[in-house]
């Protein structure tokens, strides 16, 4: 089974990956908007 510390450092970086992931989303979904809006 797996540490304490390797669960502590993998609970962080999937943390991260899912705020990531999350901005990622609100960024490209703003874009597209930008980008519909300039084409119509």
């Amino acid at each position: 089974m797996a540490s304490d510390s390797n669960m502590k450092a993998a609970t962080e970086t999937y943390g991260s990956f899912v705020g990531f992931v999350k901005w990622g989303t609100i960024v490209s979904v703003a874009v597209a908007a930008l980008v519909v809006l300039l084409i119509a």
